[in-house]
Parts: structure tokens; C-alpha cells; sequence
């Protein structure tokens, strides 16, 4: 089933990457950052992806996302782009505390006139704590995906919400559950 997924994942990528009329552009050539900035979230039992947690859990943390060179731009004015997300900080539950950190690649879409982003990604999560009362992740490194929705402020500032969704998908056996979060997010975009 995984690999079913990435599989459409990676037919999805080159659909955009050669759909006529993209232009693919050059600037910047180097690896940039784009943006730092603070977050903070739970689970929600509402938006989640079924089974859902068996606690509530709360995430507080740092984050930066750099740009990869190069961008795509359609001719209706959005741009895509490759970057990279990294991020830092604590995942509270049932009374337990631990540190998580997340890091992989992902595609944004930006349309600049209406100061919108979509982004879309994966990659890995490590927890540095398993267990959450009953709750068990299995191990210390999940596998993430995640999405969100963005509106650039005036004076280089980035609001938004992100869906982040990380488990260890039964590698570490099927008794283990993963974390659905929805997160909101404040940046400042150089």
C-alpha cells in the first residue's frame, strides 16, 4: 500500500514538472532560506485521518524552510518550487513530554497576486519519546506527510495552518498509532 502511494506521488510530481505551458526558471541558483518561524497545535478528532489518536496531543515548535533553485511558473500566475522543512521542539500527551524533530522535501505553490501558498510534503519525524500513556508510536523515527495552506502578509510575515500526519506506518508492528496534527504557523519570510 506505501508504495502505491509513492508511486502516485512521484506520477503527480512529474505531471507538473512537464504539463505544457509551465515554464521552468533559473533564478534562484542557489539554495536559499525562505522562511523561519514559530507553530503550535493538536489533534483534532474531526480532521484526522481514521484511526484517531487515543489522547489528546499538543506540539509546540521552531521551524525553517529553504528553497531549492529554480521554480516553475504556469501561465495563470502560480509558481512552484522544491523546498526543504525542517523543524525543532516539544509533542505533549497524557501528561508525558518529548522532543520531536522533522525534516524532508515537499512542492509549493504560490500564487503571488493573491499572496497564497499550498504546500505539499514527506519525510521523517524523530520522537524521542515512544510512549504517551497508552499511546505507543512503536519507535523513534515515523515517516511524515503533511500539507497547508498559507497567506503572506505584508511586511515579509506568513500566517497559516499545516495538517501533519506522521506514524511509523506498522514497520515497528501493527499495535503502534501515529499523530494527526493540525498546526498554525507564523513565519517571517526573507
Amino acid at each position: 500500500m506505501f508504495e502505491i502511494k509513492k508511486i502516485g506521488v512521484f506520477i503527480t510530481l512529474g505531471f507538473f514538472l512537464f504539463l505544457p505551458g509551465v515554464s521552468h526558471s533559473q533564478s534562484p541558483k542557489e539554495l536559499e532560506i525562505l522562511s523561519i518561524g514559530i507553530r503550535a497545535g493538536n489533534n483534532l478528532k474531526n480532521v484526522a485521518i481514521p484511526p484517531v489518536e487515543k489522547i489528546d496531543f499538543h506540539a509546540f515548535d521552531v521551524m525553517a524552510i529553504v528553497g531549492f533553485p529554480g521554480s516553475w511558473e504556469w501561465p495563470r500566475g502560480w509558481e512552484g518550487r522544491y523546498r526543504w522543512y525542517a523543524s525543532a521542539g516539544m509533542l505533549k500527551g497524557s501528561g508525558d513530554k518529548g522532543f520531536i524533530a522533522t525534516f524532508g522535501p515537499g512542492v509549493a505553490f504560490t500564487k503571488w497576486d493573491w499572496n497564497l501558498t499550498l504546500e505539499f510534503g514527506t519525510g521523517a519525524v524523530f520522537v524521542g519519546k515512544e510512549h504517551f500513556g497508552d499511546q505507543d508510536f512503536g519507535g523513534p523515527v515515523q515517516i511524515l506527510g503533511q500539507g497547508g495552506i498559507f497567506y503572506h502578509f505584508t511586511g515579509h510575515i506568513t500566517g497559516g495552518w499545516r495538517f501533519q500526519h506522521f506514524s511509523d506506518a506498522t514497520a515497528y508492528g501493527s499495535s503502534s498509532k501515529g499523530v494527526d496534527l493540525n498546526l498554525l504557523e507564523l513565519h517571517y519570510r526573507f
